[in-house]
Order: C-alpha cells, then structure tokens, then sequence
C-alpha cells in the first residue's frame, strides 16, 4: 500500500513540475523559479526548446516509478529495477541543487518537491 500511495505522490508532484516546465515552454514569465533565476521573466528560445525536453525526462521518469511499482507498463519491470535508481541519484543531485541555490523562490518552491519526490521514489525502489 505504501508503495502504491509512494508512485501516486511521485505522479502528481511530477506531474506538477511538467505543468510547470509546459508554462515556462510557452512563455509564461516564470523564470525567476527555475534555474537559479538566471533568466527572469520569460525563457529565451533556447532555455524553451531545453524545457521541452526537460518534459520529456520528467514523464520518462514518471512512467518508470510507475512502472517499478507495478502501476504501469508491467513489461519495464526489469528495466524500472535499474532506472529507478538513476531517478533516485537525479533526484538527489536535483534536491541538493535546490537547497543550494541563490534563488529564494526555488528554495522555497522546489527544494520541498524534489525532497517529497526522492523520499516517494525512494520508498518504490526498496520496494
């Protein structure tokens, strides 16, 4: 059970973040949450296409918690075994950067959602 309730919070912070990078993609001026704030107000083109890919990673990475916790694409099951622990190192790495960051509003923002998205992803992959 607490595995499944684990893939479910990973699913809907992601999700969120996904929202969030589809915003940033198309212009919404938002800048000054992600990246340190380097770019604020609207992402130049370059920063939108590396969002779209950003949200490819990030529904990647959904369907393998998903996958790990037999919710989804049981077939990745072997595969999920694996990837799983590349999303939980990603996630440290992103919780670290988010803690450390000069912007206030990242801090604030993000450093909780990839905190609750590593302990959810790790609770799957012990699993």
């Amino acid at each position: 059970m607490i595995v499944l309730t684990s893939a479910i919070v990973f699913t809907v912070l992601i999700l969120i973040v996904i929202l969030f990078q589809i915003a940033l993609a198309a212009g919404l001026p938002w800048g000054e949450y992600a990246m340190g704030g380097k770019f604020p107000g609207k992402y130049p083109v370059s920063m939108r296409f590396a969002c779209i890919i950003q949200i490819a990673i990030l529904a990647f990475m959904g369907i393998v918690v998903l996958s790990k916790s037999r919710s989804l694409v049981r077939e990745w099951s072997a595969f999920a075994d694996i990837a799983i622990w590349f999303i939980v190192g990603y996630l440290v790495l992103g919780t670290i950067l988010n803690l450390i960051t000069r912007s206030v509003w990242e801090r604030r923002i993000w450093a909780p959602v990839t905190l609750l998205m590593l302990v959810s992803s790790i609770i799957v992959a012990i699993s």
